[in-house]
């Protein structure tokens, strides 16, 4: 494919596992100049796959290139910030994979430094790109819903198990960014109760409620140690719910004109509230690859410098929300208040 004018060349940093994924996508868009991993042997596959783009084991080695303006940090967790940094330094735009950080001072400090050099910050904040979530998205800014109340998160399996990172820290940011994204608003509070089993110091299971502002809560349960798949969103609406199931092949989004409305205060105690239930209506959504468009919405960002929706501040504020989670599965699930993100309104 031919690049749009203005489109940056991208190296992919971290090639193997999820990294792949967004060799094949760059590569696929016209964009991809070069490959990083220090598997050697990975580098070598990856350079018969896709002859002519440069590879090598050595960031150093695209960091002055001229003909690289752009970086996908695909590396494991831990180093996501250390990575971005000498990117941004050395004036590349980059999209960082989630979680953008393992502490909000390191995200902070990422969002400063694009700042400072004019440079894109982006996180791979998948599921926003996701069309059943973008239309999620519009049915609650339409009202349809009503005012939304609560959203239930579930995001289970059996596998793959993290040695560097939490089920909490590896699963939920999915779920938060979903949350934030739907609901406009970063969570004020967490509180988390989780459970280490297989290896010491490492929940593999975790239960986390987010209270936002005007009361609404977010409940975020994650786990790798569970019989079933599962990637489900509930939104709870006042005038009608909704359903987000990523593992349904033909069902990704179900919409219930259901619930309950409270009685007049005329009305005596007996009489109750009333529970409606109408129609269940599954809607049509064009499908398209969500990593796709993630990875188009960044060259978009690039070419264009306006800011992409999954922002470096947007990644700020899942940071800071899984950090004050962590903080609570330490302390006994004590609620823990979050700070602000920098920019967020």
């Amino acid at each position: 494919m031919t690049p749009r004018p203005g489109t940056p060349g991208v190296v992919v940093v971290g090639a193997g596992g999820w990294g792949k994924n967004h060799v094949r996508n760059f590569h696929g868009l016209g964009a991809l100049k070069g490959i990083c991993d220090r598997d050697e042997a990975l580098l070598a596959s990856h350079a018969e796959t896709y002859p002519g783009v440069k590879a090598s084991s050595d960031l150093r080695t695209f960091l002055d290139d001229d003909d690289i303006g752009a970086a996908v940090v695909a590396t494991d967790a831990p180093s996501h910030a250390s990575v971005a940094l000498e990117l941004l330094r050395a004036g590349k735009d980059v999209l960082v994979e989630k979680p953008l950080s393992l502490g909000s001072e390191d995200a902070s400090a990422l969002v400063q430094m694009a700042r400072a050099k004019g440079r894109m910050l982006m996180v791979g904040h998948l599921l926003l790109y996701h069309p059943a979530v973008i239309r999620l998205k519009g049915l609650i800014d339409s009202g349809e819903l009503g005012e939304v109340l609560y959203v239930v998160c579930r995001r289970l399996n059996l596998g793959v198990v993290r040695r560097d990172e939490n089920a909490w820290w590896s699963l939920a940011p999915h779920d938060i960014s979903v949350a934030n994204f739907l609901l406009d608003a970063e969570p004020v509070a967490v509180a988390a109760h989780g459970g280490v089993f297989l290896q010491e110091g490492i929940e593999d299971v975790v239960f986390g409620t987010l209270r936002y502002p005007s009361g609404r809560v977010a409940h975020v349960h994650v786990s790798w140690l569970d019989p079933h798949k599962t990637r489900m969103l509930t939104v709870v609406g006042s005038k009608k719910m909704a359903v987000f199931d990523d593992t349904s092949p033909d069902q990704k989004l179900t919409i219930y004109d259901k619930g309950v409305e409270p009685p007049p205060a005329s009305l005596r105690y007996e009489e109750g509230v009333r529970v409606r239930t109408g129609d269940i209506v599954v809607p049509a959504v064009r499908m398209a690859e969500p990593l796709r468009r993630e990875c188009e919405a960044f060259l978009d960002a690039c070419r264009s410098r306006v800011a992409p929706l999954a922002d470096g501040v947007s990644g700020l504020g899942v940071v800071r929300a899984l950090e004050a989670g962590a903080r609570s599965l330490r302390e006994g699930g004590r609620e823990i208040e979050c700070a602000t993100s920098e920019g967020a309104s």
